[in-house]
């Protein structure tokens, strides 16, 4: 559908058309607005969409909420978007399937045999280790870190919100910072398509040492599981865990459902830890196979999307397998039968709906906020009459704003990679800053917004209620954020 930003809304007095530009924002405001206050994310999502959709077809709700159905439909209609509410659907299977395995018990004494995560900065320190080594896609690095770190976190009384923040902090900063994956290939074919072809790898190269949001995040991590410094509504969630026990809030709604987090072994179990580990390498190993096969040979141009699907299948079929042999089990015994595997991971796939739910609606939510054009709104209201030196932080505070908005750094990408760079070649600014300004932006957004499908399986994840999660981090990205800003203001200086 092709819109104008001149928004007509019919009366029966056939006034002029009167601009109304600014409301393109209104639909994720409203529902990022509404999650955060109500803590009713679905709700939420919904009143954002149909809110949009009734912007996009003039105006009448009635056809809004017709819209909102056909958006999504057309959700479904993306394989990419299809293959990642799959591989969601498919996190849950595995996850209930090493739970009753009991290699997550397992795991748990071995790591303690080793010494590890016995403390609770160790295990801060583990979970931040896990994020920055898996580093070949944001939900799979999600995904291993919150079920490796999740028992000992709930053995040491550390809260669910906190291993969320080590799932999400450890993601889109980690992958666009070490871009050998499908982050740093979607940039490459942004910058190609900017005719950036000779010296792209370089570009952005050098666009990761001004990538300030994303170095601050790592590095931001890595000291609070140091020194155990908090504040906020991380410290109260932390205080409670501390003197009641109580991992989430009461009246919390975890994404993952709760019986699949704490199912318990099978009988035949032997708790052992490969039971967890091998599944875990298996995906790792897929994820770049996947990538080297979708990309004819290049990992950096394989498809994330596809890659990830192939990995969680990998990892189920494997563990399947696995626990099927002759003595996986104790006293010699098979662990699980093929059919007893696959009504777990039934079971499994079906404690995360509404994470799929979820991430469905904030698909069809972007694609609306597309639909109304909102990011070359948000740019040309900024304009470029700005003083050089400043570009670079207010390239940064738009990129955030438009990744936060629509939960997509790709998106924010995608906006201003073609704006930054002919403005930094034509105003004589480094192009490995303003790429840089760029990058933090996306990362910004795909790390605070309750909308970023990396924030939903960081939750899903640690088995966290999302809004829990989202107001527990939200303070830290901006401190990490006001930093940045500053960053950027002494670089546009300096460089």
């Amino acid at each position: 559908m092709l819109l104008s930003r001149r928004f007509v809304f019919p009366d029966h007095h056939h006034r002029p058309l009167i601009p109304m530009e600014w409301i393109v924002l209104l639909p994720p405001i409203l529902a990022i607005v509404l999650a955060l206050w109500t803590k009713e994310v679905y709700l939420s999502l919904l009143a954002g969409l149909w809110l949009g959709t009734t912007i996009l077809v003039g105006g009448n709700p009635i056809l809004g909420l017709r819209e909102l159905i056909d958006q999504l439909v057309t959700v479904f209609a993306d394989p990419s978007n299809v293959r990642i509410l799959l591989f969601s659907l498919m996190v849950g299977g595995l996850i209930a399937l090493v739970q009753a395995s009991g290699g997550v018990n397992g795991f748990i004494e071995w790591a303690s045999r080793q010494g590890w995560g016995q403390t609770r900065r160790g295990a801060e320190v583990l979970a931040w280790v896990t994020g920055m080594i898996i580093f070949v896609e944001s939900s799979i690095t999600c995904l291993i870190t919150g079920a490796i770190n999740r028992p000992l976190f709930d053995k040491l009384r550390i809260p669910r919100e906190k291993l969320a923040f080590y799932c999400d902090t450890t993601s889109a900063p980690v992958c666009m910072t070490i871009p050998l994956n499908g982050w740093g290939a979607f940039v490459l074919g942004l910058l190609a398509a900017q005719g950036v072809s000779e010296g792209a790898v370089g570009l952005l190269a050098g666009a990761v040492a001004f990538n300030f949001y994303a170095l601050l995040a790592i590095a931001g991590g890595l000291v609070l599981a140091l020194t155990g410094w908090r504040f906020g509504s991380m410290k109260t969630a932390e205080m409670r865990a501390e003197e009641t026990g109580a991992l989430l809030r009461e009246g919390a709604v975890p994404l993952v459902a709760e019986e699949i987090v704490e199912l318990p072994p099978v009988e035949a179990s032997g708790e052992k830890a490969r039971h967890l580990m091998i599944p875990i390498l298996v995906m790792v190993a897929m994820i770049f196979f996947g990538l080297y096969v979708t990309g004819d040979g290049v990992i950096m141009q394989g498809s994330g999307s596809t890659s990830v699907l192939w990995a969680v299948i990998a990892a189920i079929g494997s563990a399947m397998i696995m626990y099927a042999l002759p003595g996986s089990g104790k006293d010699g015994a098979v662990l699980m039968k093929p059919t007893e595997s696959m009504a777990l991971v039934l079971k499994g796939s079906g404690g995360l709906i509404g994470m799929v739910t979820l991430v469905a609606l904030a698909f069809a939510l972007g694609q609306v906020s597309r639909a109304l054009e909102m990011g070359p709104y948000i740019i040309s209201v900024v304009g470029t009459g700005w003083p050089t030196w400043w570009l670079p932080s207010v390239i940064f505070l738009v990129g955030a704003f438009v990744s936060f908005t629509l939960g997509s750094s790709w998106t924010g990408f995608a906006i201003l990679i073609p704006i930054a760079l002919p403005l930094a070649e034509g105003l004589g600014i480094s192009m490995p800053l303003m790429l840089g300004a760029v990058l933090a932006g996306g990362v910004f957004g795909d790390h605070a917004s309750p909308l970023s499908d990396t924030s939903l399986i960081a939750s899903m994840s640690a088995a966290s209620d999302h809004v829990d999660h989202i107001n527990t981090q939200l303070p830290y990205a901006l401190v990490l954020a006001g930093f940045s800003v500053v960053a950027f203001l002494i670089a546009g200086l300096l460089v």
